[in-house]
């Protein structure tokens, strides 16, 4: 039940983005919008802004799925910048209306995991310290949070398909090789 709740007032926050900024919208119209009381949303979250935490990890999360190996990645990346478009008002919304430290934890949040486990999974069967691939996934973690930032900012093109085109282009077989040069023979 508590999910239902929670993805409730999500699509109460996606809808009030459409008719008005983030900075405009508070609690008291969440859950007016929501047909809950204070009581409720407050017993979920501390504020919208750990709403929108919660958003991005909870649509992140099924929106990537599995897709976490080198060979599956695309389809992930794919899935989050078709969720960024179907949610446009909202990314839009958070592009502009906060500070940028929080719009980079979000995504950060949303892509560490999954490149980490990228890098986990091209390493299977090699010895390759613990600090070298985080520094791996870190510096892919910076890059797509670059050019999703970038994407965001020139109005969310080019289209998402072409976006990762490019980005397969530059990253087959990259992480790999970065991957081996690190191996402990």
């Amino acid at each position: 039940m508590s999910d239902l709740t929670k993805r409730a007032l999500a699509e109460s926050l996606k809808r009030l983005l459409a008719k008005k900024p983030l900075n405009k919208i508070t609690v008291r119209d969440l859950v007016e919008e929501c047909g809950i009381n204070r009581t409720t949303f407050y017993y979920h979250f501390q504020d919208v802004y750990d709403l929108i935490d919660w958003i991005f990890k909870d649509e992140g999360r099924r929106a990537l799925g599995e897709d976490t190996t080198i060979g599956t990645w695309q389809q992930g990346f794919m899935r989050i910048l078709h969720l960024f478009v179907e949610n446009k008002p909202l990314v839009m919304n958070l592009y502009h209306h906060i500070p940028l430290e929080h719009i980079h934890r979000y995504f950060y949040q949303l892509t560490a995991p999954v490149l980490l486990r990228v890098v986990e999974n091209c390493a299977k069967g090699m010895v390759v310290e613990e600090a070298d691939k985080r520094f791996i996934a870190d510096f892919y973690k910076y890059a797509f949070v670059g050019i999703l930032l970038d994407w965001i900012s020139r109005d969310m093109k080019p289209d998402a398909d072409v976006l990762v085109q490019q980005l397969g282009k530059i990253i087959d077989g990259e992480i790999p090789r970065m991957i081996e040069k690190c191996r402990i023979l």
